[in-house]
């Protein structure tokens, strides 16, 4: 029997009834990432945009990295960017599977935005996507100019576990202190292994798409060893981080009755402390990846919060 069904927004049913529910193992996996990939995207398709896709050169002694660019045809000196990082539990996804969105996104708001491939897990263990990804952020940095970027309005994105490596990212551009980040925006970001280990469970969150199990499954493939352990990096699971100062002004969404809800509050609440500006939304009733159905009124909702927040950060 459904411990949360009662609680979910009945214009959710209809997604549910296309997510099969999975057991994940590395059996599955290549059947898992060979599937359709899933997008979403809500108004046109961006038809004043130019695409491409960049090879860059990776992390020392590590394979190049592939980003997709999406550039408003209209030119100028003066855009904002974004450094986009797809989500899939660490182990699926791409970047290509989010160009119709990042299109939409490009022309709404007259901004580049950058999505990263980095190396998936289990095949490569923490840190090799994570670095993927900052080496892909000193690129646009680096080349700002080319694509008519003002350097100093670049800011990160991700949802799931792409909003985690978002968050655990941002961390490392404070540390390693070689540029900086105009804002984190993090949907329903995966940032805390310690979920999979907590004595006290949430019982209505994570019955739906990401569950217990995949939680599980992704965060040993990403660390190669059982989550919960004494010596995950913060760069990892950004919840492990002690220190939250400095960093940049950071947008949070997530669903009620998402399996990260609990870590997604406490970040953010962690982060309000620590001096940083936080805007927080919790949408009742919305499971994780409740985005993907777009004719329901909640993703509607979300999706405008969120591009009106990305509106406001990108502002000169």
């Amino acid at each position: 029997m459904s411990a949360s069904r009662h609680l979910v927004d009945p214009e959710l049913f209809g997604l549910l009834e296309t997510f099969p529910q999975l057991q994940l193992s590395e059996a599955i996996l290549p059947l898992m990432r060979a599937a359709p990939p899933r997008s979403f995207s809500f108004g046109d398709q961006g038809a004043s945009v130019l695409s491409s896709r960049r090879s860059i050169a990776g992390p020392a002694g590590a394979p190049d990295v592939s980003v997709s660019v999406h550039v408003p045809a209209t030119a100028t000196t003066n855009r904002g960017a974004i450094l986009h990082i797809h989500g899939g539990g660490y182990i699926a996804g791409s970047a290509e599977a989010n160009a119709p969105a990042h299109r939409v996104l490009a022309e709404a708001l007259d901004v580049v935005v950058v999505s990263v491939d980095y190396r998936l897990a289990p095949e490569t263990r923490f840190p090799g996507a994570v670095e993927d990804c900052y080496v892909a952020l000193g690129w646009l940095v680096a080349n700002a100019g080319e694509f008519g970027v003002d350097a100093a309005r670049i800011g990160i994105m991700g949802e799931s576990a792409g909003g985690g490596l978002a968050a655990g990212l941002a961390l490392l551009v404070r540390d390693r202190g070689e540029f900086a980040l105009a804002f984190q925006h993090l949907i329903y970001p995966m940032i805390d292994d310690r979920t999979c280990t907590h004595p006290d469970p949430h019982p209505y969150a994570g019955e739906f798409i990401w569950t217990h199990q995949s939680n599980i499954f992704g965060w040993t493939a990403l660390l190669g060893a059982a989550p919960g352990g004494d010596d995950v990096s913060p760069y990892a699971a950004a919840a492990r981080a002690t220190d939250l100062t400095r960093l940049p002004p950071t947008y949070i969404a997530t669903g009620a009755l998402d399996l990260f809800l609990e870590e997604n509050l406490d970040y953010a609440r962690r982060l309000t402390r620590a001096g940083v500006p936080v805007e927080l939304h919790v949408y009742p009733g919305a499971f994780h990846a409740f985005q993907f159905a777009t004719d329901s009124a909640l993703s509607k909702t979300a999706w405008l919060d969120s591009q009106r927040a990305l509106e406001r950060a990108l502002k000169p």
